[in-house]
């Protein structure tokens, strides 16, 4: 199992390295054309270039995020319960989000496949959305598997 987890977490910190790469690239855009635009020299199509950009630094931050355990967690309530309750509460959370994030990814690919074959673009740019979904649902179906390791590692007595 050790194996499997360092590779969940190999694969979530280079996602989340473009994550990061992305949220990057999303500033310096937004700087440049709020300084262009007050110069007099916008950047044609900055608001769907950085709807993009955020949608693949949200989704591609998501697995890191979860396996390194860095969202908001509610503790007050879970740390007055016994360690079989917290074991039972945490793997029905993880259960729960294991399936909200297959069926988040499985409707994602079913979004770009129309996408795709709709030939639908963005409207200055003339961008493909269908990459971005499926790198979405890529990152759901991972995050789904990171779920899952949780569950094991929970389990396993390692989870906290």
């Amino acid at each position: 199992m050790g194996k499997v987890l360092s590779l969940v977490l190999m694969v979530s910190r280079f996602l989340g390295g473009i994550a990061a790469f992305a949220l990057a690239a999303m500033m310096c855009l937004t700087v440049t054309d709020v300084i262009g635009r007050a110069g007099g020299y916008p950047i044609l199509g900055t608001y769907e270039v950085v709807s993009i950009i955020c949608l693949v630094a949200i989704a591609f931050a998501v697995p890191l995020t979860s396996f390194k355990r860095r969202h908001v967690y509610m503790e007050f309530l879970i740390d007055r319960l016994g360690r079989k309750a917290k074991n039972c509460l945490h793997t029905a959370t993880r259960i729960l989000c294991l399936v909200l994030f297959v069926l988040a990814g499985t409707n994602l690919f079913h979004m770009a496949a129309e996408f795709a074959s709709s030939r639908e673009v963005t409207m200055a740019l003339r961008i493909p959305f269908y990459p971005f979904a499926y790198g979405a649902g890529i990152c759901c179906f991972i995050q789904a598997v990171v779920c899952l390791c949780d569950i094991v590692k929970i389990w396993q007595g390692t989870y906290e």
